[in-house]
């Protein structure tokens, strides 16, 4: 089975006068980590005339360095791409037999590689009980993981914070709330202070609406989205990287499209950059921002299978072969 959606993410930025936009990094397009397959990516940069480098950053993460060498009243960043969202099993991975049961600890020279993805400073206290409450005797690393994602799910109520920034592990924890970039660091700090290496990912979530509802269980969004969002990816010897969606409590899917993985929040931002202003007054900023997902393409499944149409143009052909034939 496969569905081609088209996700096309507009970006808008519009000044109440000219002025001198510093260089813009833009962590927009998707890591070629990722297990869906992106079939077609572009993007659009507004105004013309400026200067746009392709380039990695310390952690081989794409990056667009945008240079405009003029004033503007407006920056606009259009990105379209296309995405195969076949299903795969996001248990299809191998984990070494050290690392099969947890508490485990890594090889000497894996921690020297994991550094940036362990370092933690003390546990604050909600922290600090929150990661004592967590079980210690030995289990499935697999079964710990799944279970310590979906404790942060349960703990944490999902909302939609505009306020810019990642809240810390305590704030989070104190208010048992966040959006989805303040779940993942808290999943993230309390895998650290557990030993485990774990990263912080921002991405796009495609969720399409399913053919048929569940029997047993919440059937999903009504209708198709997309939209920009955070979570976790913990390092598992001979797995490597597993992603893991403490918003919804599962692992991460067809839908997760990873752009940018770092140690820290601050480093994965879609969009970075300022204005040189030093004018008279407040620069006024009108933000906007659009996502849209649309189907280019479907497969006929047993869930959605062939429409009167396709059958009949099914059965005109054979018509015609039989005719040949004859």
């Amino acid at each position: 089975m496969s569905i081609h959606a088209v996700l096309h993410h507009e970006t808008t930025y519009k000044y109440d006068r000219r002025v001198p936009p510093a260089p813009q990094l833009l962590r927009l397009r998707p890591a070629p980590r990722g297990r869906t397959q992106v079939r077609s990516y572009s993007i659009k940069v507004e105004p013309e005339g400026h200067f746009l480098n392709g380039q990695r950053d310390a952690v081989a993460n794409w990056q667009a360095r945008v240079v405009c060498p003029d004033e503007v009243t407006e920056f606009k960043v259009t990105v379209d791409r296309v995405a195969d969202m076949s299903i795969y099993n996001p248990f299809d991975f191998f984990v070494e037999e050290k690392a099969e049961t947890f508490p485990f600890t890594y090889s000497d020279e894996l921690k020297e590689d994991l550094k940036p993805y362990l370092r933690h400073g003390s546990a604050t206290p909600r922290l600090a009980e929150f990661v004592r409450s967590i079980p210690k005797e030995k289990i499935r690393t697999i079964d710990f993981i799944v279970a310590l994602n979906g404790r942060i799910q349960e703990a944490v109520r999902y909302l939609s914070r505009l306020e810019p920034g990642v809240q810390t592990p305590e704030d989070t924890l104190t208010l048992a709330s966040g959006s989805c970039r303040d779940s993942a660091w808290l999943l993230v700090q309390v895998f650290r202070q557990l030993g485990l290496a774990a990263r912080f990912v921002s991405g796009y979530l495609i969720q399409l609406t399913p053919d048929v509802k569940s029997l047993d269980g919440p059937s999903g969004t009504d209708h198709d989205f997309t939209d920009l969002h955070a979570w976790c990816e913990v390092y598992l010897p001979g797995a490597g990287w597993v992603g893991l969606d403490p918003t919804s409590g599962l692992l991460t899917g067809e839908g997760h499209i990873p752009l940018c993985a770092t140690p820290e929040p601050s480093s994965a931002a879609p969009i970075t950059g300022s204005m040189s202003f030093e004018g008279k007054g407040d620069l006024d900023t009108e933000f906007g921002h659009q996502m849209i997902v649309t189907r280019l393409f479907e497969s006929p499944r047993v869930t959605k299978p062939y429409t009167e149409d396709q059958w009949q143009a099914i059965d005109t052909l054979g018509l015609a072969v039989d005719a040949r034939l004859k």
